[in-house]
């Protein structure tokens, strides 16, 4: 059984760069830190067939993800010597230009950090299910397919 609490990663809209720079801010105290990682994910304008994304609509099942994020997040303190580990990732309506994902690692050393931060976008991409229906300017949609 797990040591950590299952943290809910989930933030409604997009991802506040003021709760980016605050949470960056928060470790300077944590003088034992001496790397971090830091992964944005940001909502593109993309061109599809002549039309351009304005927005994508994130979906999940929640529970499920929660519970599989719980696990991975196991795995990557089992993996790597982190500090720190922060996963949040938006769900309902986030425009293009808009963050959409923020992964932070920290560590004594950089490069566990941009290790674990790296497979962890990897995995979440991978193996939550977590869903983007790409909005078109005009107005109509489909759903996104992750490479």
């Amino acid at each position: 059984m797990s040591q950590r609490k299952i943290k809910n990663i989930f933030v409604t809209g997009k991802i506040d760069p003021a709760f980016i720079g605050d949470s960056i801010a928060k470790h300077s105290s944590k003088t034992a830190i001496g790397g971090h990682s830091i992964f944005m994910g940001q909502v593109r304008r993309d061109e599809l067939d002549g039309k351009f994304v304005s927005a994508i609509e994130f979906t999940s099942y929640e529970a499920i993800a929660l519970e599989k994020m719980n696990l991975i997040r196991e795995e990557i303190f089992d993996k790597y010597p982190l500090n720190c580990l922060h996963v949040h990732h938006s769900l309902g309506l986030v425009n293009a230009g808009e963050i959409c994902l923020f992964v932070f690692c920290s560590s004594a050393h950089r490069k566990p950090a941009i290790d674990a931060c790296a497979e962890i976008v990897e995995r979440l991409k991978a193996e939550l299910p977590i869903w983007g229906k790409e909005i078109f300017e005009d107005h109509t949609h489909q759903w996104k397919e992750n490479n």
